[in-house]
């Protein structure tokens, strides 16, 4: 049996009175990938910055490679040959990859960076381990995904040993997840160790060697993943019982509630659009989902449709008025909601509590305000309405800072606020990166309800089987454009695949 390269016994975090952590042991062996499986809140991700040095542990002790260690913060950490992959992206926007990736740890002599020997070492990596990435493009400029490879490019430049992996497939497509796993179990292999989190039973089925689960900041059980099941697993998760059954009821599709005609959007430094000539239709009824390999222009027909980029050609109509020259507000208030991606960036003001995240789209009608004052009362009360029918999780509840909460609880909070206006078309882009199983199926739920209530849903995702389960008509984007438009009874996901690497098309009349 191999050896423990890290042992966390009894570790206990707290943040003021809420216990985040409670008693909870864990061990890594030399070797190994140990998922670490819970609800959003659980406490997965602050055991871990615990041993990353981000936080201090008021109970336990840490013993790596056998010896008692003291982390005050991740410079120790690095020192004991920890990196870790952190689930919302520590890179400096307006740095190249390379610049990024050295950032911290420059080969340097005499004071001078040493830019080519580092080159050298991020392209021996990247072409090791398959992660494509032009170094000298700008962050800012690529894809959410390609900057997931920027992270991993930097724990491994700094020669880590152990690694650990905070979410690393949200934002990935399924192509680039299934090379994730094969790199995570090469790593292991050459006796790297990792501690993989993940909500996806699926990847812990493919990739891990043992599971250790978490519920409410208890340790709930360590189990050998090939003596175990998805169902068994997501159970001791939550608590219960989860139903993987999407049921979609008969609903008879209405008048259009949603159309654009002839999107472009330019690409900057670029003659090929980001977005060429996208026509779609969304029916009173129906979920109509855009499937494709990101990067493909869907960030940026998404940012056209909800005013937060105009388009450079072509109209865009809700409930057949033209919007297309509106603020995002005025669309707001037209019936529009928006689950945007980048739930940090576009969805939350991360310095704001909970309950203020809550009333963005809302703060100025009267029941939250009268003659220019908040009515704060009333926004507590419609906060812990919504903290309690959505399950939002955090310390100090709707007073908690939304940067002080878990990015599963972040992106679920968007998602009450969202759904509970009463929009005519919702806009949802990835609305389940990050979530449990127990919070994807209740997310799901609703996204259902609100097509079954006679709302029209635009959803965009990476993940195949959503897609498919989820959808009535299945829009495929590939370098800008439409490209496939699929009845999800009649399609399958290798022909959906082969429509999003560009190898089929169809003419399309949406």
């Amino acid at each position: 049996m191999s050896k423990n390269v890290i042992e966390m016994d009894h570790i206990t975090k707290r943040f003021g009175s809420f216990t985040a952590v409670n008693d909870v042991t864990f061990h890594l062996r030399k070797g190994e990938i140990h998922a670490l499986l819970g609800e959003n809140g659980a406490g997965k991700t602050t055991l871990v910055n615990v041993l990353f040095g981000l936080y201090a542990h008021e109970g336990g002790t840490i013993k790596i490679n056998g010896e008692e260690a003291t982390l005050s913060n991740p410079n120790d950490a690095n020192d004991y040959g920890i990196g870790m992959v952190h689930q919302h992206f520590m890179l400096v926007h307006n740095f190249t990859v390379l610049e990024s990736i050295i950032l911290g740890d420059e080969p340097s002599k005499g004071g001078i960076i040493n830019m080519r020997e580092a080159r050298k070492k991020v392209v021996d990596i990247s072409e090791r381990y398959k992660l494509a990435i032009d170094p000298d493009a700008e962050i800012s400029e690529i894809t959410v995904g390609q900057q997931q490879r920027v992270e991993i490019l930097k724990m491994l430049f700094r020669d880590n040993e152990i690694l650990i992996f905070d979410e690393p497939t949200a934002v990935l497509t399924p192509q680039e997840i299934d090379d994730l796993m094969k790199i995570m179990r090469l790593l292991a292999d050459e006796g790297k160790s990792i501690i993989f989190i993940t909500h996806k039973l699926n990847e812990i089925q493919q990739v891990a060697d043992r599971v250790t689960i978490l519920r409410k900041g208890q340790h709930v059980a360590t189990l050998n993943v090939a003596e175990t099941t998805a169902s068994e697993m997501s159970e001791l998760m939550v608590g219960r019982a989860i139903d993987f059954q999407i049921e979609k009821r008969d609903v008879t599709r209405g008048e259009v509630v949603f159309a654009c005609e002839n999107i472009t959007v330019k690409r900057e430094r670029s003659d090929k659009n980001a977005v060429n000539q996208v026509s779609l239709e969304v029916h009173a009824g129906e979920i109509v989902a855009i499937a494709g390999v990101d990067g493909n222009g869907q960030s940026e027909l998404v940012y056209a449709l909800t005013g937060i980029t105009p388009p450079d050609e072509g109209s865009i109509y809700l409930k057949g008025v033209d919007i297309s020259k509106t603020s995002i507000r005025d669309r707001t208030k037209s019936g529009m909601a928006h689950i945007p991606e980048d739930r940090q960036r576009f969805g939350l003001i991360l310095d704001y509590t909970l309950a203020n995240n809550l009333v963005l789209q809302t703060y100025y009608e009267p029941r939250f305000q009268n003659r220019g004052f908040m009515r704060f009362n009333q926004i507590g009360e419609y906060a812990d309405e919504l903290i309690e029918r959505f399950d939002i999780r955090s310390s100090g509840g709707a007073t908690s800072m939304a940067r002080a909460m878990s990015g599963g609880n972040q992106q679920k909070a968007i998602v009450a606020r969202e759904l509970d206006r009463d929009a005519d078309i919702v806009i949802a882009v990835q609305p389940v990166r990050g979530l449990d199983v127990g919070a994807i199926e209740y997310i799901h739920k609703q996204l259902l309800e609100q097509r079954n209530q006679g709302k029209g849903v635009l959803l965009v995702s990476f993940e195949l089987d959503e897609v498919m389960n989820l959808s009535d008509r299945i829009l495929v984007m590939y370098e800008g454009e439409i490209v496939a438009d699929l009845d999800p009874d009649q399609t399958d996901e290798r022909e959906l695949g082969l429509y999003m690497a560009g190898k089929k098309k169809e003419v399309v009349n949406v």
